[in-house]
């Protein structure tokens, strides 16, 4: 390997030995959301099933704690939008946006255990860690730079640096060519149901919205959708990944998901294949009255 190679591998993978991340954005989310989901592992072995409280409390802290670290030691000019942040939360809250933030060219929007019921589940693997970047230069689709999401019980990371193919087949012919709706498997919006039957589709029950999309990226189910509260860290990773894949990402009128906007709530979003868009935004337009 040539001096000229080795520099260039190691700006993408970091130093394993000193712990050193890499230097490019898109390798750093993903070495930080491995990170943080070895983490997670590793409280859910300490602490135990016993008590789901205590495991979700403990998991998030840790897996905050260390993000946040890890973004003071080597992105300390960056600013942050964590949902396990308070200060960012009061800020918003109060109506009282974050200077910081807003006026930041630079913004890791992370969401440090996405799933927590699913995470508290022995033998759950439907949980995430979440990582994106959203810069002032848009250049990239919803000005996300780059993204990261770990699926640590399922030893993966999807990330942009090296985006997933996207899905090979338009339908699973396992369904009888239904298309697949990712949906929650605790409480799916009331209007999916009547969707699902408008269009022919199947219902396929898994826990976090970072586990859904992922499951659209690799082709498990055809689409997400939700309608009825998120916040900008249930989706700026996942979204950040399945558009770099290739995929459809959009508001469920079909309008651009925005990102670090005064208020970061963002409650309603559509991924799917791009052949599906039109028909599933069309019927998103009957069924919620989209205007």
């Amino acid at each position: 390997m040539s001096e000229r190679t080795a520099a260039r591998v190691g700006a993408q993978r970091g130093d394993a030995e000193s712990g050193t991340p890499p230097v490019i954005d898109a390798a750093f989310a993903r070495w930080l959301a491995a990170r943080a989901g070895q983490a997670l592992l590793e409280v859910r072995e300490s602490v135990g099933y016993a008590d789901p409280k205590a495991l979700k409390a403990a998991g998030d802290q840790a897996s905050h704690d260390l993000i946040r670290a890890e973004l003071a030691r080597w992105r300390p000019a960056d600013a942050v939008l964590s949902e396990e942040d308070e200060s960012s939360r009061t800020a918003w809250s109060e109506g009282t946006p974050r200077p910081d933030r807003l006026g930041a060219q630079r913004v890791w929007i992370i969401d440090p255990l996405d799933g927590t019921r699913e995470f508290s589940e022995q033998g759950r693997t439907d949980w995430a860690v979440h990582v994106a970047l959203w810069t002032a230069d848009c250049s990239r689709p919803n000005c996300l730079a780059a993204g990261a999401v770990a699926l640590p019980a399922q030893h993966r990371v999807l990330a942009t640096d090296e985006p997933p193919a996207y899905p090979p087949l338009p339908l699973s012919s396992a369904t009888g060519g239904k298309i697949r709706l990712a949906a929650s498997r605790s409480r799916p919006p009331e209007f999916l149901t009547a969707l699902g039957e408008d269009i022919g589709a199947e219902m396929v029950p898994m826990g976090s919205a970072g586990a859904k999309i992922a499951a659209v990226i690799s082709g498990e189910a055809d689409a997400y959708i939700h309608a009825g509260g998120q916040y900008e860290w249930d989706s700026a990773a996942p979204v950040a990944v399945a558009t770099a894949t290739g995929l459809h990402a959009s508001r469920i009128d079909g309008t651009t998901l925005q990102y670090n906007e005064a208020d970061p709530r963002l409650p309603d979003l559509v991924v799917c294949r791009k052949d599906l868009a039109p028909r599933l935004l069309a019927a998103l337009q009957r069924h919620l009255r989209v205007p």
